[in-house]
């Protein structure tokens, strides 16, 4: 994708960003208006005046209040110029605000990066570097007794994966069993595990509670909720074992809008590579690591192949 020097936005940001219904009630995002330069007015077209950037929306908002701050704090400084930092709704939000303009940047899964990309609407513009490695990796996770050695031993017995959107709890583990060959082209994943027997929860943790309460055999899941301390307890983690992984995972990725002029791209790319730096704390709690450079294609390779086939089942 080829970064223009101007981007043309529609008039009232404001208005667009409160009817999208953006944010969580307890900010609000400020609008763009005036300072044409004389190019602009006379090409149509304005500058960027303030950046949108929007995370996702996967912890409570009011613990994330701060983390916002600093960050905006943080880019302002970067870039010189106005930043509001939001958390949409949902990813559709995101989706339509990267597509029209209101949104500049976005923390999102490398799922909804690769769709979002395959519909023109932006680009990876960096990823998550987790201890120097910018992929993961899925777990099936069963209980401890359950002696379990691969999910091959689980046909016909029930599972749940973490959600329908889930890239480490369901699109790279229903596509690594075609890749063992338990789910093969025209089949079903309830050809695998039996009728009745393809769960989804609401996220990680819903899908681990389903295997500590007999409903499920086994749970997809992504690697850090067994080797992190973030959404387990010791109690629960001690009821359970891994019965093996898959991967690659790509790391979560910052996506940058279409037609984002190079000023302010450009500094907000190496403000965001410099957090981890500056703020690694600040870095760690909003993004998990630090944020580097990669090559869009290798990066959602493995996700883009994953989709491709789940998509068809």
């Amino acid at each position: 994708m080829k970064l223009n020097s101007k981007i043309l936005l529609k008039a009232g940001r404001w208005g667009r960003l409160a009817g999208m219904g953006l944010l969580t009630g307890l900010w609000l995002t400020a609008g763009c208006a005036g300072g044409d330069s004389e190019e602009a007015k006379i090409s149509g077209e304005r500058e960027v005046e303030e950046v949108v950037v929007a995370l996702k929306p996967d912890k409570n908002p009011d613990a994330m209040l701060e983390d916002q701050r600093r960050l905006k704090e943080y880019l302002q400084a970067e870039v010189g110029m106005p930043v509001e930092v939001i958390i949409p709704m949902s990813g559709a939000v995101i989706e339509q605000g990267l597509a029209n303009g209101t949104i500049d940047l976005a923390f999102l899964s490398s799922t909804s990066a690769a769709r979002y990309a395959a519909g023109g609407i932006g680009e990876v513009l960096l990823a998550v570097s987790q201890e120097g490695a910018t992929t993961y990796r899925s777990y099936w996770v069963g209980r401890a007794e359950s002696g379990y050695e691969s999910i091959g031993e689980l046909r016909g017995k029930p599972v749940s994966f973490a959600s329908p959107t889930s890239t480490s709890g369901y699109i790279i583990p229903a596509h690594d069993l075609k890749k063992r060959g338990l789910l093969e082209p025209g089949m079903q994943l309830a050809d695998v595990f039996g009728r009745g027997n393809v769960q989804f929860g609401t996220g990680y943790v819903s899908a681990i509670e389903r295997v500590l309460n007999g409903r499920a055999e086994a749970a997809a899941v992504s690697d850090y909720v067994m080797d992190e301390d973030k959404h387990l307890t010791a109690e629960q983690k001690a009821q359970l074992r891994i019965i093996q992984d898959q991967g690659p995972v790509p790391t979560h990725v910052v996506f940058v809008r279409e037609g984002l002029p190079e000023k302010p791209l450009g500094s907000l790319a190496e403000g965001l590579k410099t957090l981890h730096e500056d703020d690694p704390l600040l870095a760690s709690s909003l993004f998990g690591g630090e944020l580097v450079e990669v090559s869009a294609e290798a990066h959602l390779r493995p996700i883009r192949e994953a989709l491709a086939f789940v998509e068809a089942l």
